[in-house]
Parts: C-alpha cells; structure tokens; sequence
C-alpha cells in the first residue's frame, strides 16, 4: 500500500516536472521580441543602397544567435518565390573594433550561400539603429520608392521554420504588390543585450 502511495507520488511529481518544463519551453520559444521602430521611408542616412526598381529587404541579424537560423532557411524560401524581384541584405551586427571572422559564424555563410542575398557586416549596429531594430531576425521590406511596406518577423516562433505569416506577407507584396498583414511578430535574440543568448558561450560555440 505505502509502495502504491510512493509510486503515485513519485508519479504526480514526474509529470508536473515534465508538464512544468514543457510550458516553459513553449512559453520562451513563442515570447516575441522587441518590435522594431521602423522608419516610414528608407532612412538617407544608411549605406545601405536602396535597390532602383526592385522591393528591397533588409534583415538585422546577430551573427551568433541560434534562433535565426531559422529565419534564414525561411529567407532562402522567399527568394525562391520571389523570382529575382527582391533585393536582399543581409546585416549581421557586431561590437566595434571586433575582428572581422568574428561575424563569420555558420549564420552567415548559409544567408551568404543564398543566391541574390547581400552579407555585411554593420559595426556597432549602426545600420539596426537607423532601422529602428532591437531584435534579431527583423525584417523590413521597402519599395522600389523606399516607401515601407513590412516590418516583423518571418518565424512563427523561436528557431523554427515553416509556413507562416510574415514570409507569406512578404512574398505577396513582391510578386502581388498586396497583402493581408502589414507586420508580424519578430522572434529572435536581442541584438544588444550582453547578457542574451547570444553572448552565451554555449550559444555561440554552438553557432560557429
């Protein structure tokens, strides 16, 4: 009786263990990130060139944060949809004075590998900055007059990729010129936040 008992026990708190933990993953992968300040009109600052007579796309990423891979296998699908009809940078934030391999994670050779897509790295976060930008993995589609059309993210969560609503959003204002959303959520790691993910030395090991 007392070994029945025991077992029950052990049982309840095997499962609320397990249930416990379950929530907290799914609370943590479905916690969106900071949504971007976005500029109205392509910023005349930036250098970054604003593509004559294409919609251009511009994603802020951190080299070494392991949720936007996803964003990038995402990316490489939308540019195969859209045919040639969107211009891509790709701009991979990194501390100022750092050396430049230290952005040259598996992240950046996959967007690089992607044909039609523009790497770069931006110092400090210059460019993120004028983009308004907290949040790796944002996404913000332009124009061909730099008019903003969408800002968010492509990712229905954290590191996972698949259908969803940004890339379908996306892909719609480039072969369509329509969409049903103008922004989604962003999910991804904080593209300054020292103490983030990224700057884990698991993460990032695991993100070379």
């Amino acid at each position: 009786m007392i070994r029945r008992i025991l077992f029950t026990l052990l049982l309840v708190l095997w499962l609320s263990v397990v249930s416990g933990g379950m929530a907290f993953v799914w609370s943590y992968n479905h916690k969106p990130g900071t949504e971007a300040s976005a500029p109205l009109r392509w910023p005349a600052e930036s250098r970054v060139p604003l593509t004559p007579g294409r919609a251009t796309l511009v994603v802020l990423a951190h080299p070494k944060c392991p949720c936007t891979r996803a964003t990038v296998e995402e990316l490489s699908r939308i540019m195969a949809h859209c045919r040639g009809r969107l211009h891509v940078y790709v701009l991979f934030a990194s501390p100022k004075g750092s050396p430049e391999d230290w952005n040259k994670t598996d992240l950046w050779n996959s967007a690089a590998n992607i044909p039609g897509v523009n790497v770069l790295i931006d110092e400090d976060g210059i460019e993120a900055n004028r983009f308004g930008a907290t949040t790796s993995g944002q996404v913000l589609l332009y124009d061909e007059n730099g008019t903003l059309k969408f800002h968010g993210g492509i990712t229905e969560s954290r590191g996972h990729s698949g259908d969803n609503a940004g890339s379908t959003a996306i892909e719609s204002l480039v072969n369509r010129g329509v969409a049903d959303r103008d922004k989604t959520l962003v999910f991804g790691c904080p593209l300054f936040d020292p103490d983030s993910e990224c700057r884990n030395p698991k993460h990032a090991k695991d993100s070379k």
